[in-house]
């Protein structure tokens, strides 16, 4: 088939994060592209993710904030938090932002099918509305789902997708999982005044976070009510006549009464019924989509970027991954992805981030390493009277004195992080940092400070 006969020149699966940013800068070098999304433009995190989550996390620590504002003078009278209100907020702030990525890919021209698309060859997709249309590449960027466990009454359960959409604030919530999707929505219940058990599988939190850090939060969660029980997911989920849910978990003699169970267990590709196998697009082990360090899959003409292929499953580094494939393919420039030292954070309360490598990543690569940390006190704690520490660690190469990751828990450390992240990503050294002069009263100045 000649170039000139395919339909667009490059026609995306998904209009998240990945899918949007490769349409426009596709666009841009000028390719005629088109993109399919079955459910709104924006993708997960804009629409059912991390935006919406983020805002949830604002709105819960009015609480706390409130509470605190006696001590600073302040006098706050008949107190009432109404669950409609930010929910609705909340979702209108979906609604705008999906009308921006709306318009982003209108004002590049690219042509928009508001309908599930599925790919029938190497250059071939089918819409739903039965259309055949071919294109020179084809790029999937249909992200990720969440995971529900086989159990019985899995199905009186929700996910992060229908978290959003709560009719009420639930008095008693049960959450299975102790990843970051997990903590963070028991830290907003809980902030809120919902009653939090969180249920898990292992014995531990936040697996590739550093353990002291890991440790420290915990500690702090359950000072501030949420409960936990461990090795224990959830066998069944029976509901009663009045709408309780009563929740059986592994091991235990009586069941955990609750009025919403959320499952927050993990996220898989999103890749059931795309027709991968017409083109020969081979799945990893866990149902990802394999590419190589172009994006590529196994089908020449088929490439995928983000959450589909289980490299990182965060946005930013979707929007790199669809920037790149755009500018390689179309742009000739040989742009590839630096996966080393991305940063990460957890908005649970408190929040904690990390970038680099953990302590105990290091000594496995490094050996002899040297962990320098800072344990403290916020000062925006002390009229609070929480006991409550940040804690800051800083991992160090004893042969070269290259800053191998920073770790932080602690109000504001993601915001922290981003700055210092550069420093790992550049390669500084412990010196560079002790020579930084602090700025002071800050909590950032604990990273000039460590010895």
């Amino acid at each position: 088939m000649a170039e000139q006969e395919y339909d667009y020149d490059l026609f995306v699966i998904g209009a998240g994060s990945g899918g949007v940013r490769a349409s426009r800068i596709a666009a841009s070098h000028g390719a005629r592209v088109a993109v399919a999304e079955e459910y709104r433009v924006g993708g997960t995190c804009v629409i059912r993710g991390c935006v919406p989550k983020k805002l949830l996390v604002y709105g819960s620590h009015f609480a706390e904030e409130l509470q605190d504002a006696s001590n600073y003078g302040w006098t706050v009278e008949k107190m009432h938090f109404d669950w409609p209100t930010l929910r609705d907020a909340v979702l209108k702030d979906v609604d705008r932002l999906n009308d921006a990525y709306t318009t982003t890919l209108e004002n590049n021209k690219v042509e928009r099918f508001l309908e599930r698309a599925t790919i029938t060859g190497p250059h071939g997709v089918r819409l739903a509305s039965g259309r055949d249309i071919t294109a020179k590449y084809i790029l999937v960027a249909t992200g990720a789902w969440p995971l529900m466990p086989e159990f019985e009454g899995n199905e009186h359960c929700i996910t992060s997708n229908e978290v959003f959409h709560l009719p009420e604030l639930p008095r008693r919530i049960v959450i299975q999982g102790a990843g970051y999707i997990a903590l963070e929505f028991a830290g907003i219940f809980n902030a809120l005044g919902s009653a939090v058990t969180v249920v898990n599988r292992s014995d531990a939190i936040l697996r590739g976070y550093d353990e002291t850090l890991r440790d420290r939060l915990l500690q702090i969660t359950m000072a501030r009510g949420i409960t936990y029980r461990f090795n224990c997911p959830i066998t069944k989920v029976e509901k009663q006549e009045d709408g309780c849910l009563h929740v059986w978990v592994k091991g235990a003699q009586d069941p955990i009464p609750a009025d919403a169970v959320l499952v927050a267990t993990g996220r898989r590709p999103n890749v059931a019924g795309l027709g991968l196998e017409t083109a020969g697009v081979e799945l990893g082990e866990r149902g990802e989509i394999r590419v190589d360090d172009t994006a590529k899959t196994t089908c020449d003409s088929i490439y995928a970027v983000g959450d589909v292929t289980d490299r990182v499953q965060l946005t930013p580094v979707a929007i790199r991954e669809g920037h790149a494939f755009a500018d390689r393919v179309f742009g000739n420039k040989d742009v590839r992805i630096d996966y080393a030292c991305i940063p990460s954070a957890v908005f649970s309360q408190p929040p904690l981030a990390g970038v680099g490598l953990t302590e105990g990543q290091a000594r496995n690569a490094y050996g002899n390493v040297k962990v320098y940390s800072s344990d403290f006190r916020p000062m925006k704690n002390i009229f609070a009277h929480r006991p409550e520490r940040g804690l800051y660690k800083m991992i160090v190469d004893a042969q070269t004195d290259r800053v191998l990751g920073i770790h932080m828990i602690g109000p504001d450390s993601p915001e922290i992080l981003q700055a210092a992240a550069i420093a790992v990503k550049a390669g500084l050294t412990k010196a560079d940092f002790d020579a930084t002069v602090a700025l002071h009263p800050s909590m950032a100045e604990e990273l000039v400070l460590m010895r």
